[in-house]
């Protein structure tokens, strides 16, 4: 029998807290190769992403290591816009040879998140590299030992691995670059609620996934959504989109996979969120692979309880649900979900 997966978090709040007004906003990109087109689906062109880089220098926005966005978003008296945090996963050789120096060129921080295992592998970065690209003001971020699918193991055994693989990146990093890292990105964007609190009680400050969206102060510290950028997702076009999208202050989500309402294969992405300032019934409603079917509640105060849920069986391991929806601005707010069947390779 399939397992039945339940990710959730919960923000208790006043009701003051449901309001649309968001005070943080930080977009928040993924980028794996440069210039390598061995690898479509994770590279991005040199010069795409120079355009990008361009864009935002041009643009005035300021780049956040994600430690540093983790301080943004818990400042109440910090009223920043245009914020973007660039991130890298895997430190693939590529970003040291051609997506770091264009970093420098155009004076932009990021994060890198490193699964120590490869370091030094054909087509990866070497010790050395990620020194260099420290100094150069790149944050280096734990991204596991051997990049694993967690959710892949079995539950009585995944705790303990998780810890395990997690230190072991730790120490390594600390004998090579006398340095633990403070973030954490979930290898393919997998994990759950538990593995949050691990990271929490190892003390890291904040840990990114796959899921798209903007980053607010309502986002989970733990489980902070990224745009990918790729060949598919990353023209200069698709880009300036992404720039423009607002987030969405969800105070809760959760997935039921079982009973009535729901299954591993079909489930049922609950959303509550306050309907101020936005045109709910212009929302557009997105499951890869599958159409959308989409329930939705308003009550007297404003708050929205939707219920979205694929119309067919879903056939992936990895699937998104994305909703957005338009504000009396014109501008349209993102949010994601990101469900796993871990019985499927």
């Amino acid at each position: 029998m399939k397992s039945i997966l339940l990710f959730t978090f919960l923000f208790f709040t006043t009701t003051s807290a449901f309001a649309q007004n968001i005070q943080h906003e930080v977009t928040s990109l993924v980028y794996h190769r440069f210039g390598d087109d061995r690898f479509p689906s994770t590279n991005i062109a040199t010069e795409t992403f120079e355009e990008h880089l361009k864009f935002l220098k041009d643009q005035g926005y300021t780049s956040l290591t994600i430690s540093e966005v983790a301080d943004e978003v818990n400042d109440s008296t910090s009223s920043r816009k245009k914020l973007v945090a660039i991130t890298i996963d895997d430190g693939y050789k590529s970003f040291y040879e051609k997506g770091l120096p264009l970093l420098k060129k155009y004076g932009f921080k990021a994060t890198l998140f490193v699964n120590t295992k490869s370091i030094g592998y054909t087509d990866y970065m070497s010790w050395k590299d990620i020194a260099e690209a420290q100094k150069a003001g790149v944050e280096i971020g734990n991204h596991s030992h051997s990049h694993p699918f967690f959710l892949s193991v079995s539950e009585r055994a995944r705790d303990s691995f998780f810890k395990q693989e997690v230190q072991e990146s730790q120490d390594l990093m600390k004998t090579n670059l006398n340095f633990t890292p403070k973030v954490f990105a979930y290898p393919y964007g997998e994990h759950n609620d538990e593995m949050s609190f691990a990271l929490s009680e190892m003390g890291f400050k904040a840990a990114v996934a796959q899921n798209s969206g903007v980053i607010t102060e309502y986002s989970n510290i733990y489980q902070l959504p990224r745009f990918p950028m790729s060949e598919s997702y990353g023209d200069l076009d698709q880009f300036k989109d992404k720039m423009k999208m607002k987030g969405l202050a969800v105070v809760k989500a959760e997935a039921v996979s079982s009973g009535y309402n729901g299954s591993v294969e079909k489930p049922r992405i609950n959303i509550d969120f306050n309907e101020e300032g936005l045109f709910v019934e212009s929302m557009q409603c997105f499951v890869q692979g599958s159409k959308c079917a989409k329930s939705m509640r308003i009550t007297r105060d404003g708050k929205v309880a939707l219920s979205i849920r694929p119309q067919t069986d879903l056939k992936a391991r990895r699937t998104l649900f994305t909703i957005t929806i338009p504000d009396s601005k014109g501008n349209w707010h993102w949010y994601s979900y990101l469900w796993v069947i871990p019985e499927i390779q």
